[in-house]
């Protein structure tokens, strides 16, 4: 069973709102409201209420449907933060030199997907990164152009690393100790 609650013209921009956002989506109820309540950010308040009529539109609809339902089971399925409207919210700030400055106030539409249906699985941790992004090394822009942009990193430093250490065995010591030997024969 899924629910879903909207905040609208929330006070704040939606990039910042966006940051509190993130760290709830996925996880359980519980620990969600849990995070909104610690978090040191103006839209965690607003983000939170927008939680709690969630969970209490997923009381009501399965009390419509005659279905049993426990809140410590839904989880967040989705959330997102739209642009609100700025359109005569705009204010004017003093400037320099008589000048000034027009300040818009922003404004932001949060909407929470609860659901009780099971998580999908996340991927084991050991797979990491990797699997999710395959490396394209014979598709990427360098390797086009060729050069030395198109050998990988690890290519270009193991030989200049193995040079530098025979140029030192074979290069005589210094510029000046060869011109001490080339004057000492000369005499």
């Amino acid at each position: 069973m899924e629910a879903t609650a909207s905040a609208r013209n929330l006070r704040g921009s939606a990039q910042k709102a966006r940051l509190v956002v993130d760290m709830i989506r996925g996880k359980d109820v519980n620990q969600a409201l849990a995070i909104l309540r610690f978090t040191k950010k103006r839209a965690a308040n607003a983000i939170e209420k927008c939680v709690r009529s969630a969970i209490a539109n997923a009381n009501e609809a399965a009390e419509k449907a005659n279905i049993s339902i426990d809140p410590d089971e839904l989880w967040v399925k989705t959330i997102f933060v739209d642009r609100g409207r700025t359109k005569n919210m705009r204010r004017v700030r003093p400037a320099p030199q008589g000048r000034a400055y027009r300040e818009r106030r922003h404004f932001c539409h949060v909407t929470v997907s609860l659901s009780s249906d099971s998580k999908p699985e996340a991927k084991a941790a050991g797979n990491g990164k990797a699997d999710a992004k395959p490396s394209k090394l014979a598709e990427s822009k360098g390797r086009k152009r060729g050069g030395a942009a198109a050998a990988p990193r690890a290519k270009r430093n193991a030989p200049k690393a193995e040079t530098a250490a025979t140029e030192t065995a074979e290069k005589p010591a210094t510029k000046k100790a060869t011109k001490k030997r080339a004057s000492k024969s000369k005499e």
